[in-house]
């Protein structure tokens, strides 16, 4: 028998597509790995705990997060606490409130002297899952987000300095500092029992995360329907990992002029532009996590859309070029509401 010769270009070609496919996965990680957000902090992600659908792009949430519990405990107390606004009316938790999900559920915030927020408020859970913060990703890290709403005069509108008189006032206060804090009171330290108790803000074991974890019958055929049609359609191209989503840009408006056609257009629209100055951000923001949706309404940085079904329309018009059934939304929207998760073992 004769056997037909191989193309030897065709065989070095393969190989060398094999060889940049190698490198590239190689880059990709070298890159991940560097991104890591808090490479000091033990998820405890065990075997176990991972999807047992390794092809699926969304995975559950790390069932535990190991974090300094003293920290965690006067974090908590720093964030309920008041004193860090000027006139002692605002703290963190008035715009990210834990019983609402994590958001204060408005368009826009409102801080001291009654002044309106420029954005909505993004929730402060699985918040240490985000590799950048706000929304036009400004910031790297939860500590040096705290900054911001410090500072600006339509939030806290404070400073260090004040805020230092205030706390070290507190006997309590001060003795908290000095038993985790070497420096006791300074803006590092307190920006670090924030940040870590905010990193303790995690919600997993929702139905959803149930299901990649092997339990079928946690989510109804509809609701694995509508998982089926959020692939589909192309929704996870932006909203996957463990956060479902906030592991990346996207420009609003990909198919379509959104800010056109919603109209009076503002600087936060200009979205990530106002960081960079580049025109190629413009209306470019970090992807929201879709984790725990159905409590974080309204949605999008303007707080537009006031329902799950308005937005899936949305999304789907002018991220996805599609003009989705109102089956296919209903069906996406039950998907979407298995997401919510639990906070400290009881459901959100």
């Amino acid at each position: 028998m004769v056997y037909p010769k191989k193309n030897t270009s065709d065989i070095n070609f393969n190989i060398f597509m094999c060889f940049l496919l190698v490198i590239t996965i190689v880059l990709i990680l070298i890159k991940n790995h560097n991104k890591l957000p808090y490479e000091s902090i033990n998820y405890m992600i065990k075997p176990s705990e991972y999807s047992i659908l390794f092809d699926e792009p969304i995975q559950p949430i790390p069932l535990k997060v190991e974090l300094n519990k003293d920290k965690v405990k006067l974090g908590k107390r720093l964030f309920h606490d008041p004193q860090l606004s000027q006139d002692n009316t605002i703290s963190c938790a008035s715009c990210h409130n834990l019983n609402t999900g994590g958001t204060d559920q408005m368009v826009r915030s409102i801080g001291i002297n009654n002044r309106m927020g420029l954005i909505n408020a993004p929730t402060v859970f699985n918040s240490g899952f985000n590799f950048k913060q706000h929304w036009d990703g400004s910031v790297e890290t939860l500590e040096e987000q705290i900054d911001r709403p410090i500072h600006a005069e339509h939030e806290m509108g404070s400073n260090w300095q004040e805020i230092f008189s205030k706390l070290k006032q507190s006997p309590e206060y001060v003795s908290l500092f000095n038993q985790l804090y070497k420096d006791g009171i300074n803006s590092d330290n307190i920006k670090d029992a924030i940040a870590t108790f905010e990193r303790s803000l995690y919600t997993p074991n929702s139905r959803f995360d149930q299901f990649l974890r092997g339990h079928k019958n946690a989510l109804s055929s509809s609701e694995q329907e509508g998982y089926r049609l959020f692939k589909a359609y192309g929704c996870v191209s932006c909203h996957q990992g463990v956060n479902v989503g906030s592991n990346m840009f996207q420009a609003f408006g990909l198919f379509g002029d959104y800010f056109k056609d919603r109209g009076k257009l503002t600087k936060a629209d200009l979205g990530r532009f106002n960081v960079t100055g580049n025109e190629r951000d413009r209306y470019v923001f970090k992807v929201p996590s879709l984790r725990n949706v159905a409590l974080t309404s309204p949605y999008f940085h303007d707080g537009s859309a006031e329902t799950l079904e308005e937005a899936v329309t949305i999304m789907g018009k002018y991220e996805l070029g599609r003009r989705l059934s109102p089956n296919d939304i209903g069906l996406i929207v039950k998907f979407l509401k298995t997401l919510t998760g639990e906070y400290q073992g009881k459901p959100l």
